[in-house]
């Protein structure tokens, strides 16, 4: 039987609301040691917020007053807590995303599933290593 997201991914999740302030999105990254925070609106995911978003879209600009929602990135990929571990793996894979929001049935957040997961999961060292070289290739506008 297929090994479920469930039995590897991180179980809960800090997040950050969409009129939070990019200072307080940054702290919390800073606080558990991470690059990408969901951000919720009430129970509902509404985007994530990487450090990335952070700096290119608020800090190059000079908008150090700006509101998460301001930067944040939307259309989110996620998948569910009981989904195949394999398929989670290929969507990271072709996103080129290094963590995926982990839902329960019911749509709600139940913890993220990040590139570290799939490696200490360890079943499957050459699915790591693909995922990671396939994250890491440069984002090409050409294809």
């Amino acid at each position: 039987m297929a090994k479920l997201i469930r039995d590897i991914m991180t179980r809960g999740a800090e997040i950050v609301s969409p009129d939070s302030s990019i200072q307080d999105a940054a702290q919390i990254m800073r606080n558990i040691d991470v690059g990408a925070v969901p951000v919720c609106n009430g129970d509902r995911v509404v985007g994530m917020i990487t450090d990335r978003d952070i700096v290119l879209r608020a800090v190059a600009d000079g908008r150090f007053d700006a509101a998460v929602a301001d930067v944040m990135t939307e259309g989110l990929e996620w998948c569910f807590e009981d989904d195949a571990v394999t398929a989670a793996a290929a969507k990271m894979k072709a996103k080129q995303i290094r963590r995926l929001p982990v839902m329960s049935a019911d749509k709600r957040l139940v913890g993220m599933l990040s590139l570290g997961d799939l490696a200490v999961e360890g079943s499957n060292d050459a699915r790591s290593g693909e995922v990671l070289e396939k994250i890491s290739e440069p984002s090409r506008p050409d294809r």
